[in-house]
């Protein structure tokens, strides 16, 4: 396929895309046009086909199809209303996905939309990443506070550990923290919390966050009153997830935070590289015009 092709598809594309409420999409008559579907009737067999497969990925198609009507002007300047679809991204890749790709639009189109899905895919994991990185320093920022709270009232370092395995014991369903540890294949001497999914950690921090304002609200002393408070605050927890058809122990480990960790930081830095790159070769066509 020809350069200019390609850049005159790109453009067309581009401006059939449609935003409402932050949310991108596109209309099925327009995309039928680009796709060079002369009827609207042969076109819909293709919707109907992405919708089956949206269906076989596990996604339910009305969130990425969507029948809508708008008006339409006839030629004696009059206005009748017809059907048409918004269509996600997703939607959109699934329609070329069942085209005929020796038509150069719809050969385009299908590596088109699937470039645009991945990078939505790769945005949504970054930001799910950020929230999961930040809830776990969050959860070691007040288990942190937890155990020298508690140490100031008459509780070490082993006796934190039981608290805390016992915690995990009622958040878990009746699996402490070793045990959720073979579980997960979590090696042994790695903190549970760091294969966790962020839900998970967030209501271990949770439970937490109760346990350290209740012995000072109540001026708790002693392993067995903190254990005790620590255990109803942590079924507590369990209880409002379980009302939520939330499980924590059925719910699948997430890869070892320290890797995401790794990972994330290294993005970033490329992205620093080539913002930086951007900007220097800016300056410099900047400077050649001046």
């Amino acid at each position: 396929m020809k350069k200019e092709l390609i850049a005159k598809l790109h453009r067309n594309f581009g401006t059939i895309a449609n935003e409402k409420n932050g949310i991108e999409y596109w209309l099925a008559r327009e995309l039928q046009t680009l796709l060079g579907y002369s009827e609207w009737r042969n076109f819909l067999l293709a919707v109907e086909k992405a919708k089956n497969a949206c269906l076989n990925t596990g996604l339910h198609p009305k969130d990425h199809f969507v029948d809508v009507n708008k008006m339409v002007q006839l030629g004696s300047g009059s206005t009748r209303s017809i059907d048409d679809i918004m269509l996600s991204r997703y939607a959109c890749y699934l329609i070329a996905q069942n085209g005929d790709p020796r038509k150069e639009a719809i050969a385009f189109a299908q590596s088109y939309f699937a470039i645009q899905t991945r990078k939505q895919e790769i945005i949504e994991q970054r930001i799910a990443d950020g929230e999961r990185l930040r809830a776990r320093e969050k959860l070691i920022s007040t288990e942190t506070e937890l155990s020298g709270l508690i140490y100031e009232r008459g509780v070490d370092g082993h006796g934190f550990g039981r608290i805390r395995s016992k915690g995990d014991q009622a958040l878990f369903g009746g699996l402490n923290t070793l045990e959720m540890k073979r579980k997960y294949s979590t090696p042994r001497k790695r903190a549970l919390a760091d294969f966790l999914p962020t839900i998970t950690i967030k209501a271990k921090d949770f439970a937490a966050e109760l346990t350290n304002y209740n012995v000072r609200k109540n001026n708790l002393r002693d392993e067995p009153p903190i254990t005790k408070e620590h255990v109803k605050n942590n079924q507590d927890v369990r209880t409002l997830l379980s009302q939520n058809n939330i499980h924590p122990e059925d719910l699948p480990s997430e890869d070892d935070i320290k890797t995401v960790k790794h990972q994330v930081k290294t993005d970033n830095k490329v992205l620093l590289k080539k913002h930086r790159n951007s900007a220097n070769n800016e300056e410099k066509t900047n400077a050649r015009s001046s």
